[in-house]
């Protein structure tokens, strides 16, 4: 295998000619960076909450220590904060959550994070459903570009929408909306988006392990724990009140109560003649108290000036939260570490830091931005597309970082989701160069492109990819590296058991932080302007800024 170093042209291309050797990656110290960030003591790093305090601390230390100059929010005596304030608001369920739902003659008493996984309604201090009729919608798609409407004009007001996740190709692989490959129309996000826009008075989601890409304890620890969103003035028009999940079976059993059959529905929905279904005499209660408070969390941001082009940024990215303290494990364990999501991603982003500012200075600016509430819903990120420090015209590219580094060695590398643009072909081609191969996104049909921090700057046309390490790994081959993946994701995917292991093979953050920081100088010392491919969803919001970018 080729050496993991610069490649000459481009160390010349930094020094003005002249090759010298490139800094090298510290795996060491990016491994000692994820043990701090992971730790017990910073308690999960939940968003506002004392975990994030140290968090937020420890971040601008390294930060300065690197060179970085403070590139957040304007202060009132001139320069620059070293973060960035998040206005979110905090909803949490305060005491019970009562479930019930009448099948025909009987009532059944469902338990928050068994059957069902109700998130804190962001509508009001206390959300009472009682007997609201509830409708099966297929796979809750309104798009009309398809020519696929699964509402149909039904009245879901008063209405409790029963939705399928993913896309209605998942199962078949083929049809209008990309086969396996999920589009957002299958995510999660954009199905209680279209509750609201449909006014029902709420949806729930009927979990499956294939097409949601993992399984109940994920969904039950993402969501019957705080619910964070950024602060609207109308949310009822991006919320409907109740949000949720619900197991299968428990969703099998509505169904089979008002004598239908999910299998049956299942494949009908999957065409564009499906109609929605009432559940005769099924319906459904809930009733629990909320506590909504508006809190302030922060972005960090760190940025070396550009010596020719300052106002033409490259950004680095990397969420620094995780899920904080929640629900207990088989053993007890309460703190959800987070050590490969995201405290490795976090790490990564210091290290490139620091080598940047030993690297020549970069002709354009380099940010680097550890974002907040990523699994909260991408909102640090969110909220930055939509309230940005710097114009988004000319932010060069955006090269984000989400759990990166520990299965070792890796023949290749990747990115979440097959991203339609020139910057994804940039890095392929930096791979090249040392001996790696891109492989597609191994799992299209988890909607990955959409659930990465890059993807509300995508949102806004920014180019933006997720860099992922590869499986087929140079011990064990492709087998070894599926099996590590499968594994994280049933055992320590938004688990407590993501902690820090000391028998990570260093290499592959050497191998992976090598291509991110060369791929971050050819872009901060180019004139290129990475672009959207024709067709791509974005390329017309780029488009309309293309004066601003010579």
């Amino acid at each position: 295998m080729k050496k993991l170093l610069l490649s000459a042209a481009l160390m010349a291309l930094v020094s003005g000619g002249a090759v010298a050797a490139p800094p090298a990656i510290d795996a060491a110290r990016i491994l000692q960076d994820t043990k701090v960030l992971s730790s017990d003591e910073f308690e999960g790093r939940g968003p506002a909450t004392p975990g994030e305090t140290k968090t937020v601390a420890y971040l601008i230390a390294q930060m300065k220590a690197a060179g970085l100059q403070p590139a957040g929010d304007p202060l009132k005596a001139g320069g620059r904060a070293w973060t960035q304030d998040v206005p979110l608001v905090r909803s949490a369920t305060r005491g019970p959550v009562n479930v019930s739902v009448k099948l025909g003659g009987e009532t059944r008493t469902w338990t928050q994070g068994e059957e069902i996984a109700i998130r804190a309604t962001m509508i009001g201090d206390r959300l009472t459903v009682k007997d609201a009729p509830v409708v099966f919608v297929g796979y809750g798609v309104k798009a009309p570009e398809r020519n696929w409407d699964d509402f149909k004009g039904v009245d879901l007001k008063g209405k409790v929408a029963l939705v399928l996740v993913n896309d209605p190709d998942f199962e078949t692989g083929t049809g209008d909306f990309g086969g396996k490959a999920m589009t957002y129309y299958g995510r999660w996000t954009f199905k209680f988006e279209e509750a609201a826009r449909q006014g029902a008075i709420g949806f729930l989601v009927i979990h499956e392990t294939a097409p949601a890409s993992y399984g109940w304890a994920t969904v039950k620890n993402s969501n019957a724990n705080e619910i964070f969103d950024v602060i609207r003035k109308e949310p009822l028009k991006a919320h409907a009140p109740l949000e949720g999940w619900v197991q299968r079976d428990s969703a099998a059993a509505m169904l089979k109560a008002a004598g239908l059959d999910l299998d049956t529905l299942k494949t009908q929905a999957q065409t564009r003649e499906f109609r929605p279904v009432e559940l005769k005499g099924v319906s459904f209660s809930t009733d629990y108290a909320v506590d909504a408070t508006k809190v302030i969390s922060k972005n960090v941001v760190g940025a070396i000036p550009g010596t020719r082009f300052p106002n033409e940024r490259v950004f680095y990215t990397a969420h620094w939260d995780h899920l904080g303290v929640g629900l207990p494990d088989a053993k007890g364990d309460r703190i959800y570490n987070g050590a490969l999501d995201n405290a490795s991603g976090t790490s990564m982003l210091l290290e490139l830091a620091r080598l940047s500012a030993r690297a020549p200075k970069p002709q354009r600016t380099l940010v680097f931005m550890s974002v907040t509430a990523e699994e909260k819903g991408l909102l640090g990120s969110e909220f930055y597309a939509s309230a940005p420090l710097y114009p988004l015209a000319t932010t060069v590219g955006v090269l984000n970082m989400d759990g990166v580094g520990p299965n070792g060695l890796a023949h290749d590398f990747t990115t979440s989701g097959n991203a339609p643009l020139t910057l994804q072909d940039e890095l392929i081609v930096v791979g090249k160069a040392h001996g790696r191969y891109y492989s597609p996104d191994p799992r299209p049909e988890a909607g990955s492109f959409f659930r990465s921090d890059h993807f509300p700057f995508a949102k806004v046309g920014v180019p933006a990819i997720s860099f992922g390490g590869g499986r087929d790994l140079v011990e064990g081959g492709r087998e070894a590296g599926e099996a590590k993946s499968k594994a994280y994701t049933a055992d320590k995917y938004h688990q407590p058991a993501d902690e820090f292991d000391p028998g990570w093979d260093p290499k592959g953050f050497v191998a992976d932080g090598t291509l991110l920081f060369e791929l971050g100088q050819k872009l901060a010392n180019s004139r290129t302007w990475p672009e959207w491919k024709a067709g791509a969803e974005f390329k017309a919001e780029r488009d309309k800024t293309a004066a601003s970018r010579k």
